[in-house]
């Protein structure tokens, strides 16, 4: 991995243009190809970026960055005017992200039991890739739509937004471009209830106990 501090401009051509002025940020060029801009605020998420494959190119000040998208190009131009620190680091082998207990076995149990989540569904694969993470579950409805379905323990609006990131790279494949989405957690944050609805997500909450068999559902009384 290499970081690179430098006073900068970046520019992006492709489905839309975009630039960021002078200033002095951190630019990462991953091993796989993935190139992130990060500024000093903002959090987690970076100014601009390219995810892989790419190609990229360098010259005295300059880094450019491409990828084919279709049958244009996007490109992302980063013009270093100083450069401050320029580093690498072997990182070593990837390892996965492992889920805490709980949502380990939810997503066990939910993909031997899909219609727990209150549809019929047919299980494609766990763990489908994309270049952004991999999504808990890919299955198929009664009518043999895609459903990309996400799980965790708690869900949060920030597994809501986890869920649009996947969902917006599984829909740039045309035959996957109405894909829908199920959030399942163990309990749904109302927040996140809020804006999943607003992304056209149905969340679902489901008991691992019961799923389980080791206790009854509760019974609820209808008047």
């Amino acid at each position: 991995m290499r970081l690179i501090v430098a006073r900068c401009e970046v520019a992006y051509t492709g489905r839309l243009s975009a630039r960021l002025p002078e200033s002095t940020r951190l630019v990462i060029v991953k091993a796989d190809g993935s190139v992130l801009v990060h500024a000093d605020v903002g959090g987690y998420k970076p100014l601009n970026w390219m995810t892989p494959p790419t190609a990229v190119e360098e010259e005295p000040g300059l880094l450019v960055v491409r990828k084919r998208a279709g049958k244009s190009e996007d490109r992302l131009e980063i013009r270093l005017l100083e450069v401050l620190s320029d580093v690498e680091h072997e990182m070593g082998e990837a390892a996965g992200l492992e889920k805490d207990g709980v949502e380990r076995d939810l997503q066990e149990v939910l993909a031997e039991r899909p219609e727990a989540l209150g549809e019929v569904l047919r299980l494609v694969r766990r763990e489908w890739p994309t270049d952004v993470g991999p999504v808990d579950l890919m299955c198929r409805d009664a009518d043999g739509d895609w459903v990309a379905v996400e799980v965790k323990r708690i869900a949060t609006i920030e597994a809501v937004e986890q869920l649009s990131r996947y969902l917006e790279r599984i829909r740039l494949d045309p035959a996957r471009a109405g894909c829908r989405g199920i959030l399942a957690a163990q309990r749904v944050k109302p927040q996140a209830a809020t804006l999943a609805e607003a992304r056209g997500f149905r969340c679902v909450e489901v008991d691992l106990a019961v799923l389980r068999g080791e206790r009854e559902p509760e019974l609820t009384l209808f008047a």
